[in-house]
């Protein structure tokens, strides 16, 4: 019997491929509660170790002979020494249609209590790099149910666009007013350093629905590791790019952009990086082009990622490192105003400042013109609200604020929308080339 056994045992051994291969391991030499630092382990940026027992980190850069990485996780109960070892590559994520309808965290675990995801396939979270080339041009308008914007600031397929705003001027709500109104085969939301509540309220009252089944949901609190924050952000875009590739009319949400740049921030400064404007080290600001510039129009097919960014405008500053990078690269910025929301004027678009820059390329030119009409009224009666309101105006003595006035609660009118209201793009092309087609 022990014959047969060790004939059997070492015969198996001596047919089968075997090709031993060491154990990478290294010791955890410091941790400060937000930055790790091993030795003994040389790794490429990007690789996931475990650290101890449970705790996983991402290594993100070196320092002479030490590898630094970042907790992935919550606090971590670290003793010195602890062993580190690498447990996956630089970061694929899933992706498919076996995402649709899925909510998933940074690591691309699911958080909707049901179950795990299968049959799903792999896409780099960093993205495949494109030639400009391969990027198309922006032709055809999205209907995102939105009068204000289908009519003023039309949106295409393919664009990439900005809500830029302060803090509570309803840049949530408006965007829950286009997920449930859009034009699109998949939407991709990444919910990316906002507070736990405003997740689960999202998800019951945004995305609530028909909307549900043909999205994904990417959610990242704020209370999460920056490295994580950094890594929904990616994983929701390379979501979006495996859809893309398939031919899909996707329409990727993100919020917010400033917060990922946060995140960048806290990363940044722990590798000793210097702060520059506002206290964003380099990286930070340079990481959001990265990201932005995989959005876009196949040139190649008929996929598109029509990508909608909310960018907080700390201090209600237009001139915030973040809002003015972010309004030099995208196709486009949308502007709340705080002292339109404070008049009871929702959603709080202010048209001034707020641009398409592809719209002239993708609505009809009385389209245009109408749009152009209402902008010039809206400037002046702007220009001249002071003496309007404070009666220093005489009727009669400018015929431009005179049709300024005249227009104003017009204007108005357009803009405002109720929450549960759709506006359709053809109804609103059509009130609003009915109303100032003839200016």
């Amino acid at each position: 019997m022990l014959n047969r056994f060790t004939a059997d045992y070492l015969g198996t051994l001596a047919n089968a491929d075997f090709r031993p291969t060491p154990t990478v391991s290294g010791r955890l030499a410091s941790y400060d509660g937000l930055l790790m630092e091993a030795v003994g382990l040389k790794l490429p940026v990007g690789t996931v170790c475990r650290v101890g027992d449970t705790v996983e980190a991402e290594v993100i850069g070196f320092r002479g002979e030490r590898t630094l990485l970042m907790n992935l996780g919550g606090p971590a109960a670290l003793l010195p020494r602890a062993p580190v070892r690498p447990i996956g590559p630089p970061g694929e994520a899933e992706v498919g249609a076996a995402m649709l309808g899925r909510v998933v965290d940074g690591a691309g675990r699911p958080i909707d209590g049901l179950g795990p995801i299968r049959g799903a396939g792999r896409w780099p979270l960093a993205g495949k790099l494109q030639s400009p080339l391969d990027r198309g041009r922006v032709l055809r308008p999205l209907d995102v149910g939105v009068r204000a914007i289908n009519g003023l600031l039309t949106i295409g397929q393919g664009q990439r666009v900005g809500i830029m705003a302060g803090s509570g001027v309803g840049k949530s709500v408006l965007l829950g007013m286009m997920v449930r109104a859009a034009k699109a085969d998949v939407i991709v939301i990444g919910l990316i350093g906002e507070r736990s509540r405003e997740v689960a309220d999202f998800l019951e009252t945004k995305v609530a629905g028909e909307a549900r089944a043909r999205s994904v949901v990417v959610a990242v609190p704020a209370n999460h590791s920056p490295v994580l924050r950094i890594r929904g952000a990616l994983r929701a875009t390379a979501i979006a790019e495996a859809f893309r590739a398939e031919g899909k009319k996707v329409l990727l949400i993100m919020d917010s952009l400033t917060r990922v740049a946060h995140a960048g921030r806290e990363i940044g400064l722990a590798l000793g990086e210097p702060a520059s404007a506002r206290g964003y080290p380099p990286s930070a600001i340079a990481m959001l082009p990265n990201l932005i510039e995989r959005a876009g129009a196949d040139a190649n097919g008929t996929g598109s990622i029509t990508a909608i960014y909310t960018v907080l405008a700390d201090g209600d500053d237009g001139n915030d490192p973040v809002v003015d990078s972010a309004r030099s690269i995208l196709d486009g910025h949308i502007v709340l105003s705080r002292a339109l929301a404070e008049r009871g004027v929702y959603p709080a678009i202010d048209v001034g400042p707020s641009v398409s820059r592809v719209m002239t390329d993708i609505v009809s030119r009385p389209h245009v013109q109408a749009a152009r009409v209402l902008r010039r009224h809206l400037a002046t009666y702007e220009e001249n609200r002071d003496l309007v309101l404070m009666g220093a105006y005489r009727a009669g003595a400018d015929p431009a604020i005179d049709a300024a006035i005249a227009y104003h609660p017009a204007i108005m009118d357009y803009v405002r929308q109720d929450y549960d209201e759709v506006v359709g793009l053809e109804t609103a092309a059509t009130e609003l080339t009915g109303v100032f087609g003839d200016g």
